[in-house]
C-alpha cells in the first residue's frame, strides 16, 4: 500500500470513530495518527531485519506520542486507539481488523514465556482505558473487554469481560460492530452474584420461617396448672 494511501485510511479510520472531530486538519494533532504512520514504516524495516532502525523509531515515536508499538508486532486493517497515551503492544502481539484500543491498554506478557509471549486479538475487538491482556492468549472476535480488567485466560468469540482477574460473560450469536464503542454498558458479574446471593438468602429465611411454623403447631405444649385459691386461703 502507497504512503498517501495508508494516510487517506488513517484519516478515514479516525473520522469515523471518533465524534469530537470537527475539521478534518484536527486528524494530525493525534497521537494515534503519527503512531500507527510511523508503526508501519517501522514494522517494515523489522522485517528486512533492520531491527536497530526499527527500534529506534518506535521509540522516538512513543517519546512523542506516549504510545508504544513494537515494531514486530502484526496490526491488520482498520485498527483505531483512542487517544492513546500509555498504551502498549508487545512485539509477538498480532492484532487482527477493526480494532479499537483506548487509553493505558496493555497487550503484554507474564515475563514466564519465550516465543510467542503476547496476546492475539481476533477481528472486531474493543478493549477498553486501562486494560491488561497479557500472555500468549487469544481474544475471540467480536468481543469486548471492559475498562480496568486484567484478562489472564483466553477468551471466546462474541463474549465480554470485566474484573480482575477478568471473568467471561458471553454474549453468543451476537456481532459487536466496529462502530460499537459502548464501554460503559457492560455486565457487572460481581453486582449478578451479589443480587443472586440476597435472592438465595431471602428463599431459604422464607423456608425457615414455614418450617418452624410448621413445627411449632405441632407441639402442644403443657397447660399450666391452676392454682388453688382455696387452699390459700
Amino acid at each position: 500500500m502507497g504512503f498517501l494511501r495508508r494516510v487517506k485510511e488513517e484519516f478515514s479510520i479516525i473520522r469515523e470513530r471518533d465524534p469530537a472531530i470537527k475539521t478534518p486538519m484536527e486528524v494530525l494533532l493525534y497521537p494515534s495518527f503519527r503512531a500507527m504512520l510511523y508503526y508501519r514504516l517501522a514494522h517494515k524495516l523489522y522485517r528486512k531485519r533492520h531491527y536497530f532502525l526499527a527500534r529506534w523509531i518506535s521509540q522516538r515515536t512513543a517519546r512523542k506520542t506516549g504510545i508504544e508499538i513494537h515494531p514486530g508486532a502484526q496490526i491488520g486493517k482498520g485498527f483505531f486507539i483512542d487517544h492513546g497515551h500509555g498504551v502498549v503492544i508487545g512485539e509477538t502481539a498480532i492484532i487482527g481488523d477493526n480494532v479499537t484500543l483506548f487509553q493505558g491498554v496493555t497487550l503484554g506478557g507474564t515475563g514466564k514465556e519465550t516465543g510467542k509471549r503476547h496476546p492475539t486479538l481476533e477481528d472486531n475487538v474493543m478493549v477498553s482505558s486501562g486494560a491488561k491482556v497479557l500472555g500468549s492468549i487469544t481474544i475471540g472476535a467480536n468481543s469486548k473487554i471492559g475498562a480496568g480488567s486484567v484478562v489472564l485466560k483466553p477468551v471466546p468469540p462474541n463474549s465480554t469481560v470485566v474484573g480482575v482477574p477478568g471473568r467471561i460473560v458471553k454474549r453468543n450469536n451476537v456481532r459487536l460492530p466496529r462502530e460499537d464503542m459502548d464501554q460503559v454498558h457492560l455486565p457487572d458479574p460481581v453486582r449478578m452474584d451479589m443480587d443472586w446471593l440476597k435472592e438465595e438468602n431471602a428463599q431459604l429465611r422464607r423456608a425457615v420461617e414455614r418450617l418452624e411454623e410448621k413445627v411449632w403447631g405441632k407441639i402442644q405444649l403443657p397447660a399450666e396448672p391452676e392454682e388453688d385459691l382455696d387452699e390459700d386461703l
